[in-house]
């Protein structure tokens, strides 16, 4: 099989950095909590007297960016004390979102759907659920105005929250689907955590027009899989990449449609896999799963979608075919309106043609 290099024109030799970060992009499993920049973080410190561990932007990165540390899942999350840390007021709140959408469009990401966790976001400073994702709202839109990029909303909900929180997010969500917000997340330890009380919460989301997604197939087995799709009714898998364990998952997963939103980086970075090598992004395509292909937390990670494409290929072996192949799996699957996806597929067509 030809490189990409190889099979750039003649005359038109780029890099395959250059190649892919040219690609127009689509990442679908971004978090906003795992998105703020280092030098926003200690100017937010330094207005609200936050207390802290280091004082400079490169002395605070290990505490809140993976760097050199062994693998572990739950060192990962840990991560995310510190950052909720931030979400000190209207400005920073709206701040953070709106970089986040900078920093995607700089990367050439021309459709993001970006996720949150309002309770994240709301509960050390006891703002409301509707207040934060209002602020959230308001500054994607401002965004996207400026950087020429389609964003929409995802709601986030953790697996420990307890039913009635739950419900509050969903409904928040039903809320704001005239702002942005097309789907709810169940994310969080799914190795401890199982949120089967939660699942007719995602099933009435789903039936009343958000789309679905579930973590699951990371940490936990690729039973947790199965139980997203049947009892949560998702359509989308975050990470899943646990579902080569199982060639009955495997089955149900393709023969439902259902999509898997795999992060290459952070499932090394949790220790889901012991290096990119044996990541079985390979594998899933080879098996006729619908696969895209995200950063999950570009900050915390230390990535771009750039980056991203560049472990596809270099490290998994995937072509570049297969990277269009997984950018045309996301357009299928963002939780978009008919219409609306028939527009955001002209409009790469477009994209592609000029890039």
């Amino acid at each position: 099989m030809r490189s990409i290099e190889d099979a750039t024109p003649v005359g038109d030799r780029r890099t395959l950095r250059e190649v892919l970060q040219r690609l127009p992009k689509i990442d679908l499993h971004r978090h906003l909590e795992g998105s703020l920049r280092l030098q926003t973080l200690v100017e937010i410190a330094r207005e609200h007297g936050i207390d802290l561990p280091a004082r400079s932007s490169e002395e605070l990165r290990p505490y809140v960016q993976f760097s050199g540390e062994e693998p572990d899942f739950h060192r990962f999350l840990a991560k995310f004390r510190l950052l909720r840390e931030f979400y000190r007021s209207k400005d920073a709140v709206e701040r953070i979102a709106y970089e986040a959408v900078a920093d995607a469009a700089a990367d050439n990401v021309r459709y993001l759907e970006l996720r949150f966790n309002p309770v994240a976001l709301a509960r050390n400073q006891r703002f409301s659920l509707v207040d934060v994702t209002e602020w959230v709202a308001q500054a994607v839109a401002r965004a996207q105005q400026d950087h020429d990029i389609w964003v929409r909303l995802i709601l986030q909900i953790g697996r420990d929250e307890d039913v009635r929180t739950a419900a509050e997010i969903i409904e928040v969500g039903l809320a704001f689907r005239d702002r942005g917000v097309v789907g709810v997340d169940l994310a969080g330890d799914e190795a401890n955590y199982p949120a089967r009380d939660l699942a007719p919460l995602y099933r009435r989301a789903r039936a009343e027009g958000l789309g679905v997604t579930v973590h699951a197939g990371e940490a936990g087995p690729p039973g947790n899989i199965r139980d997203a799709i049947r009892d949560f009714h998702a359509m989308r898998i975050g990470h899943g990449i646990r579902v080569v364990e199982d060639s009955n998952v495997v089955r149900l997963v393709r023969e439902s449609g259902v999509t898997l939103e795999v992060c290459p980086t952070s499932n090394l970075q949790t220790g889901v896999v012991r290096s990119f090598s044996q990541h079985p992004l390979f594998d899933l395509f080879a098996l006729g799963i619908r696969v895209t292909i995200n950063t999950d937390d570009p900050s915390v990670s230390d990535t771009t979608l750039t980056d991203e494409y560049m472990v596809a290929v270099r490290a998994v072996g995937l072509g570049l075919v297969q990277i269009r192949q997984a950018i045309h799996w996301a357009i299928e699957a963002a939780f978009l309106p008919d219409d609306e996806k028939a527009r955001l597929r002209e409009r790469f067509r477009e994209w592609d043609r000029i890039g």
